[in-house]
Order: C-alpha cells, then structure tokens, then sequence
C-alpha cells in the first residue's frame, strides 16, 4: 500500500479542475487542501523515521515502478497544461478571484509537484529521465534549473558562494531576488565555462542555455496560436501561461528558502568540508512526503544526490524541521514569524556542529 501512496500528487490536479467546474471562489479548492489541509492532517499523522533496510534498498532503488511514477506524472502535467490553456481561451473566468485562486492553484500544480518531479528526474543518469525533466522544467519557463542545480547548487550549497543557500535573518522575497536572477546568470556561466573547455564558444548550437531561454517562448507561441481563434491572438493564453510559470517557481523557490536557510559548511584552508547529512533541513513528515515525492528527506538527497526518492534516509543528526513544507512555505512568507520559529533552530544547530568539531 505504501507504493500507492505516491500517487497522492495526482489528487492536486484533480482538485484544480474541480474546483474549476464548481466556479467562483471555489478555484480556490486546491490552495485550501494543500495549506490548510494538508498541514492539519501532515501534523496529526506526524512522522515516520524509518529507513529502508540495506539489504533492500538496491532493489527498491531499482524498481521500475517508482521510475514509472514519475513518467505518468509527466504526461498528466503536460496534459493539464494544455487542459489549462483550453480553459482560458474559452473566457469562462471573469472575475478578479476566478483567475487568481486558477493560475495560483495551477502552479500548485506546475511548480509544487511538477518542479519537483523534474528535479527528481534530472539528478539520474537514464538520458529518457533526463528529457522528462528538461520537459517539465519548459511548462514553467525555469529550464536553467537544469544546469545551475546540479552543477552549481549541489557544489556550492550551504556556502555564501550558493545563490539558493538563504543566509541567516534573510526574508524570503530578498533571497527570491538572488537565487532566481543570479541562479540564471549562474547557469549561463556554468554552461559557458563547459563549452570553453570542449573548444566551443557561447553561442555554439550545444550551448543549452541558448535553448533554455527559446524552448519556453516557442511553446508558449505554439500553445497560442493552436487555442486562439483563427486569424487572432488570444493574449490571455500567454499571460496564463508565464503567470503560472511565475507562482510555480515561486514556490519552488520557497522549498529552496525553507531547505536551507541560515546552515553553513566550514571552510578551512580555502576549502568547505564535505556536504553531508548535517547541511539540510530534513522533514520526515510522512503525508507531505508522499506528496513531494520524499524531496522533505532534503539532508540524505544532498549527502546522496544520486539516491531514488523511494529509498531516501531520515537521519536523528540532521537539522529538523517543526513541521512539512506545506506549512513551512506559509510561516516563510512571513519574515517576523519565521526568523522567531527558525533563528532558534538554526542556532541549536550551529552550538551542535562546534561541539562536535570541538570533541574530535
């Protein structure tokens, strides 16, 4: 039963549309479930810090069945997307709280899970893995991600080097600003600097980032010119669709907020110590886990990044988070309220990190 549980993402989707069927404010159905809900019932189920057995985790990690998972997800979202972009041409929402609580309970979709999916996808060696994420990463115009998470985060994370590494006492929407637009410059230079090496130059036709930027455009184009009315643009199918892009990497720029806010690796002789299971916030929330596809098991993903999400650790020695993401983006929106829940946190988690460097 547990392996069914995955599919508890797909129940969003599903809830976008019905809340569209069902008109009015009730668009805002699915932005209820997921921070009203979904918190009340993460924190009463509470958390699960059992590990998948060593001796069974190769054979977990290997099967198809979760890889399988993350595929369906990949063609619903594609799906959903192109079901989203039907409903706006018909200009069936018409008011203020109609479009709001559709394009923000979208990116829920998009951006809370999808995003997610993609990360998960893009960390594998399987070129089809791969596709899918880059795929995923096109619906919300963030196709950078690609590169500057796993060749630049995932080096430089938990240092002042990382734009997506919150530091201590930084609100969220001043960390929005460096992570989303230093994150991109980040990534071109990343791919810059991998085409120097190779003898090629910026605007060599292997330079992804150059179709990174166009990818989203042209699809964006395709979308409008197939649902727009012959001889016309519909203009509200591409400020639908870079709205939606715009809230779902919002979110995931929240993830990224929450998952590191204020830890730092130490630095001796010029160099950081190695990531390990210390540098992340970890959630073992078991509801919004099987929502996020185990991503709250943030501290074993970065120690491990190869790791399937089936078969991420919880680890007692990682720094914990209070309560799920759901409920944890929310309080990170609020900067008074966040710095009072997590300053003391993190601080328990800095006299942590001296004692021990100070025992050995």
């Amino acid at each position: 039963m547990k392996k069914l549980k995955f599919f508890y993402a797909f129940e969003v989707p599903a809830l976008v549309m019905l809340g569209y069927y069902l008109g009015g404010w009730w668009n805002f159905l699915a932005i209820g479930f997921a921070f009203l809900v979904l918190p009340v019932v993460d924190q009463w189920i509470g958390i699960d810090t059992s590990n998948v057995e060593d001796s069974k985790a190769k054979i977990i990690g290997e099967q198809f069945y979760y890889r399988f998972v993350t595929y369906i997800w990949t063609f619903v979202q594609l799906a959903f997307l192109f079901w989203g972009v039907f409903v706006v041409s018909t200009g069936t929402l018409i008011t203020w709280y109609e479009w709001t609580g559709f394009v923000i309970s979208f990116s829920l979709v998009t951006g809370g899970i999808g995003i997610t999916v993609a990360h998960e996808l893009g960390h594998k060696k399987s070129s089809l893995e791969r596709f899918y994420s880059k795929l995923l990463l096109m619906t919300v115009s963030y196709m950078h991600f690609y590169i500057e998470h796993n060749r630049g985060h995932h080096v430089q994370v938990a240092t002042l080097n990382d734009p997506a590494t919150s530091r201590k006492n930084e609100s969220f929407y001043k960390f929005w600003l460096r992570s989303v637009f230093m994150g991109y410059a980040h990534a071109w230079q990343l791919e810059i600097e991998s085409l120097k090496r190779k003898g090629l130059s910026a605007f060599h036709p292997k330079n992804q980032m150059i179709w990174f930027a166009l990818l989203p455009l042209a699809f964006c184009f395709v979308l409008t010119l197939l649902f727009s009315p012959p001889g016309s643009i519909n203009w509200q199918i591409p400020i639908f669709f870079f709205a939606q892009s715009f809230f779902a990497f919002t979110l995931l720029e929240l993830v990224n907020y929450v998952e590191h806010y204020g830890i730092l690796r130490k630095e001796k002789d010029g160099r950081h110590e190695r990531v390990n299971p210390l540098h992340s916030w970890n959630s073992s929330h078991v509801i919004s886990n099987f929502f996020l596809f185990q991503l709250q098991r943030h501290s074993d993903h970065h120690a491990n990044a190869i790791k399937r999400y089936q078969i991420l650790n919880h680890y007692d020695d990682s720094p914990q988070l209070p309560f799920g993401y759901p409920t944890m983006i929310i309080i990170a929106l609020i900067p008074p309220l966040w710095f009072r829940m997590m300053n003391p946190r993190l601080e328990s988690w800095e006299g942590k990190v001296y004692h021990q460097q100070a025992a050995a």
